[in-house]
């Protein structure tokens, strides 16, 4: 809405000075007024989502570039009243002011190109030219849809551990609404809960969480998109996913694997703990039943096949942890099968 007002008072104000000059020498300055104000206003519409450092890069090239036509205009004047003076007769103020508004374009584009194409080697020497959004922390971290599913970031954050922001791309939460309207009900109850999970981040007061209205290709996966944002506000990504790991390294974006982070702390179940599971399907050993826990975890059960579309109890014997996930493997508690 306030855009919208912005853009109205644009060409209200632009209509103001075409009636200001209306009549001199002619009634081409409204016309002409409104005419400009709508074609900015076109432009402006259906250009692409820009950036704060392209527009900061434009207005310091800008300053810099009038800057140096003004000083410029000072050698331009004394060359044409020592040099060009006699041959110029009375079109002389004319020709000048033409030559330095030549100048001054010409001075204001080389400018402007030139801090564009360099800012980042020069902002050892003007720390103004980096034109990077301050964040908390170092740098910001982009949350994968996998994590969201996990939901072992809500107790990380919980810590304070995490002083960095953390960004969830609409992306992502689009792809967590289709998960959850999805008519398996082991994706719908996976989507639903990274949306839950999602809800409880943005409440707890030693985090920061930042929603990211990012430009989205329909053409093109999550996974990618997540990977070229990272690259392009220089931020790491935080992600369960092995493939979406691989690909981030290979494009040079820094990954926090949250597997990674978990070997490091010790599975969170131990053997000889008690578990309940729902068996889904057969495993690929004999007598085996196959389950998820909430979060994705894959259970494999020992005698359990025949209870499949059931709920089992069962004790873990081990539990492997591994950069692509963690599977935990149990056997069967007999008597405890129980019905969905």
């Amino acid at each position: 809405m306030i855009l919208y007002i912005l853009r109205a008072l644009f060409v209200l104000l632009m209509a103001g000075v075409g009636w200001y000059y209306l009549g001199t020498p002619n009634w081409m300055p409204l016309p002409l007024a409104l005419l400009v104000a709508f074609g900015f206003l076109t432009i402006d519409w259906i250009s692409p989502r820009r950036k704060l450092s392209i527009f900061a890069g434009t207005f310091f090239g800008l300053l810099v570039g009038i800057a140096m036509a003004y000083a410029l205009s000072f050698i331009t004047q004394l060359v044409v009243d020592r040099f060009a003076a006699p041959y110029l007769g009375t079109n002389r103020e004319k020709i000048q002011q033409f030559v330095n508004l030549m100048i001054g374009i010409v001075c204001c584009y080389l400018s402007i190109s030139f801090i564009l194409q360099t800012k980042d080697d020069f902002r050892f020497i003007i720390p103004y030219v980096e034109f990077s959004k301050q964040t908390k922390g170092s740098k910001p971290i982009l949350v994968d849809t996998s994590v969201l599913i996990d939901g072992r970031i809500v107790e990380i954050a919980m810590t304070g551990l995490i002083e960095s922001q953390l960004v969830v791309t609409n992306f992502v939460i689009e792809e967590l609404q289709a998960v959850a309207d999805s008519a398996d009900r082991l994706k719908r109850n996976r989507g639903r809960r990274g949306l839950d999970i999602l809800a409880r981040l943005r409440k707890i007061d030693r985090a920061e969480i930042v929603i990211y209205e990012a430009a989205r290709s329909p053409d093109v996966g999550v996974d990618q998109q997540l990977v070229t944002l990272a690259k392009s506000i220089n931020g790491r990504l935080l992600t369960n996913d092995f493939n979406l790991n691989k690909v981030a390294q290979l494009s040079s974006v820094e990954v926090i694997n949250l597997n990674d982070l978990a070997t490091a702390l010790r599975p969170a179940v131990i053997p000889g703990e008690k578990m309940r599971v729902e068996i889904v399907k057969p495993g690929e050993e004999a007598g085996q039943g196959v389950g998820y826990l909430d979060d994705g975890t894959m259970v494999v059960v020992e005698q359990a096949r025949s209870a499949m579309g059931r709920q089992i109890e069962f004790v873990v014997t081990r539990s492997l942890q591994t950069s692509a996930g963690r599977m935990i493997f149990g056997k069967a508690t007999n008597g405890q099968v129980t019905e969905s």
